[in-house]
């Protein structure tokens, strides 16, 4: 929000300079972003008139021109400015002033030819940044009359950083109840008197979009004068906000907007065909726009239309066809309400932002289109001339919002807060904030006015008192309070301690953004269950991330093109799902490439494998006590992973994750240019942990067994392991692989694989006889379910 600080002066009274004042907004949490003086040292610079003009002798770019300054004979004054020319009316600073930027006028001579003086632009007066040319004054601006007095100078050009819950200050008007509070005094807001009507033309109107423009205003201007002149006065308050005027219809719905927060359209009205449609547009639906591009819309937009076509995108922009010209005479007035929920994100969607889509987004008065609609009138009728019609009202009441009352307890007021406001402060604060006040016994039940969307609840109140009362007048003090430790659950791993492991496994953290690009989850194949943003901040961050290692992947590319060749992440955060609401799932991802090893002398250079991140893995595991509850599988793997060079990880026999290399081809398309090894996991699964039990130490002693077996080359040790534990019970308390063989005497496509068995009975010492039965339960129980055959 940019004004002029002038302007804000005659709105409401402010006992301080222009530095306290940009002080008191930016304590009461209006930041003042930016502050710039205008006009100063302005002194002896006049309003001055040309009224001769002859090139230059010497140069062909300058002009010798006579300047009137109101002080007996015409100035000889050398100007290259290209709109030099005789009969306007420009700034001149006289022999002796002082310009902004340090400029000394003196008097000169130009290739041989004196000049008593200097003709300005708007920059080097210091009030624009326009230097194409002189800048031109109205033609009847009185010649030597003081420039600064002329143009309401000194001012300065205020513009403030407000966050996104008070729209209410994004017009002057609001902004004053603001100041009103800060400094004590009232707001001098002018009575708005109601225009009559003088005209006849009317133009029915139909609301289609339910909640979403519940209130719509139109009002036809017929017979304005279309090369009317914006005022001086007007068109400054204007470039001082940072507009630039344009024409005496824009200018107007521009400066109603900046004074009371209600943006307003206008329309060429004979360009209109019947009624006005406020409408959902259709999918697919076109429209070009007043900057010329062409708006692809779907059935989240609103619509103005007529009977036959779009005519703008409703809290956006108008259309290119039905816009006003230079020619326009007759217009139709737009003054409407719109939902904030309507218009949020669609201004961005269309890659435009708007000083409309601004203010309609964050919720605009719905009690303003009248006002503003009459305002807008009046100012036109006194510029452009015209005849007004009837003021042309559509609404849904139901749709639109209510003002809720909100209970204020004196006791939570000084909890919070730390210290006692008088009861009479509270009140002069909520009444200067434009709120009505009612007093109750334990407080005050506080109504705030319609524009007001961020008070909601006691808190709000609270922060208003806390704000205007002023930051600094509230004592700091040490919190006090009685604080529980948490206990830490035994049967659960904090996800503190698995970062440490990851980290003391030479792993860093990433943490990525929740949101990624839908082409980059097409490639990996998700498109299922997708759970895509109605209001995302870039098209490259519109869909919650359903894994983690897409976000993952990228930052490794990111390392990778910067000359780490060995990058090992990990990154624990949610996932997201569709339903409703969406499904989030805490997960665990590693990401990993390069070298197994960093880079020494002790152990020769390999390239890290799939058993390497298998090792990471069955460490994480080993934490909950139960590792043979984990199992790891060939099958059911997703299309990203190497078909064979991955694994499903389950848990109970339950799918909880995958591990290995990325899919060669998804590997290409990433521009990878290294195998990269991945597992991602639900975190809640790592995190069970089952409670330690002391035992006594076995009185009996421990029997081994080793078995060598000939098996199909698809069977994992997994299945091996599982067969073998379910068959011997309790009786098992180990199984050992040592050593896997392929080649000469083991048939192609098979493998052997020999295990040693540890028996333990906790009553008795195990005979011969019972190893050797074990042995032959394991050996059956494999030829049955892997088809497995004992080697000799």
């Amino acid at each position: 929000m940019k004004f002029s600080e002038n302007w804000l002066r005659e709105l409401v009274e402010i006992r301080a300079d222009r530095a306290a004042l940009a002080h008191a907004l930016t304590m009461a949490g209006l930041e003042v972003e930016e502050l710039t003086p205008l006009g100063d040292g302005l002194a002896g610079v006049v309003v001055a008139e040309i009224v001769g003009a002859e090139k230059h002798p010497q140069a062909d770019r300058l002009q010798v021109c006579k300047v009137n300054a109101g002080q007996g004979e015409p100035l000889q004054i050398v100007c290259g400015a290209p709109n030099a020319r005789v009969g306007i009316k420009v700034p001149l600073a006289k022999i002796g002033a002082e310009l902004p930027g340090g400029i000394s006028i003196k008097a000169a001579k130009l290739r041989g030819v004196e000049s008593s003086g200097m003709l300005c632009s708007a920059k080097e007066l210091g009030i624009d940044t326009d230097a194409s040319g002189l800048l031109e004054l109205p033609a009847d601006a009185p010649v030597g009359q003081p420039l600064a007095d002329y143009l309401g100078l000194p001012d300065a050009s205020i513009e403030l950083k407000l966050t996104p819950n008070r729209p209410d200050c994004l017009g002057l008007f609001g902004l004053a109840h603001d100041v009103a509070a800060l400094f004590g005094s009232t707001v001098k807001l002018p009575v708005q008197a109601t225009v009559p009507v003088t005209g006849p033309s009317r133009r029915g109107i139909r609301l289609e979009a339910g909640k979403d423009a519940p209130r719509y205003l139109g009002r036809i201007v017929e017979g304005i004068d279309p090369a009317a002149r914006t005022p001086l006065w007007l068109a400054e308050r204007l470039r001082r906000a940072g507009l630039r005027p344009i024409s005496a219809v824009v200018d107007v719905t521009n400066y109603v907007m900046l004074e009371l927060g209600q943006p307003l359209h206008a329309f060429d009205n004979d360009t209109l065909e019947g009624d006005i449609v406020v409408r959902h547009a259709r999918v697919g639906e076109l429209l070009k726009l007043l900057d010329g591009s062409e708006a692809k819309l779907d059935e989240g937009f609103v619509l103005i239309a007529d009977e036959h076509k779009a005519l703008a995108v409703a809290g956006v922009m108008g259309g290119y066809d039905s816009r006003v010209t230079d020619v326009t005479r007759n217009v139709f007035l737009e003054s409407a309400h719109f939902a904030p929920a309507a218009i949020m994100g669609r201004a961005r969607k269309l890659g435009l932002h708007t000083d409309a889509s601004h203010r309609f987004e964050r919720g605009v008065d719905p009690e303003l289109p009248s006002r503003a609609l009459e305002r807008a009138t009046e100012l036109l009728l006194a510029i452009a001339g015209g005849h007004a019609g009837p003021v042309l009202v559509a609404e849904s009441p139901a749709d639109l919002p209510l003002p809720v009352p909100v209970a204020l307890r004196r006791t939570r007021l000084k909890r919070v807060l730390g210290v006692d406001v008088a009861d009479a402060e509270v009140g002069r604060i909520f009444t200067a904030l434009g709120m009505r006040v009612e007093e109750t016994a334990d407080g005050w039940r506080i109504t705030a006015p319609s524009s007001r969307f961020d008070i909601e609840r006691e808190e709000d109140l609270i922060e208003e008192v806390a704000r205007i009362f002023g930051y600094d007048n509230i004592p700091t003090a040490t919190p006090a309070g009685a604080l529980t430790l948490a206990i830490e659950p035994e049967a659960r791993i904090g996800e503190l301690a698995l970062r440490e492991q990851l980290a003391a496994r030479d792993y860093y953290e990433a943490v990525n953004l929740s949101f990624v690009a839908a082409d980059l989850l097409a490639s990996w194949g998700f498109t299922e269950r997708l759970v895509h943003l109605a209001n995302p901040l870039s098209a490259d961050l519109a869909v919650m991330r359903p894994s983690l290692l897409p976000g993952l992947i990228e930052a490794l590319r990111h390392n990778r093109a910067r000359q780490q060749e060995r990058v090992r992440l990990f990154e624990l955060a949610r996932v997201f799902g569709a339903g409703d609401p969406p499904v989030e799932t805490p997960s665990l991802a590693i990401v990993a490439c390069g070298s197994a090893l960093a880079e020494q002398w002790g152990e020769p250079s390999r390239e890290l494998d799939f058993h390497d991140l298998k090792g990471d893995l069955d460490t994480l595991v080993a934490w909950g006590g139960e590792p043979q509850r984990w199992s790891v599988h060939a099958d059911g793997l997703p299309g990203w992973l190497h078909p064979g060079r991955g694994a499903r990880v389950a848990r109970d026999g339950v799918t909880v994750g995958y591990l290995g290399a990325l899919h060669p081809q998804l590997a290409r398309a990433l521009d990878l240019g290294a195998d990269v090894h991945v597992l991602e996991l639900a975190l809640e699964p790592l995190l069970v942990r089952r409670l330690p039990q002391a035992r006594a130490v076995p009185r009996f002693p421990a029997v081994r067994r080793d078995i060598a077996v000939d098996l199909p080359e698809s069977v994992s040790w997994s299945q091996i392991e599982q067969t073998v534990r379910r068959t011997l019970g309790e009786g098992l308390k180990e199984l050992r692989l040592f050593d896997r063989y392929s080649g000469k005497g083991v048939e192609a496509g098979r493998k052997s694989l020999a295990m040693g068995l540890i028996l333990q009975d906790a009553s008795r010492t195990l005979t011969d006889d019972d190893a050797d039965r074990c042995v032959r339960e394991a050996i059956a129980a494999l030829e049955q379910s892997c088809k497995a055959k004992l080697r000799g």
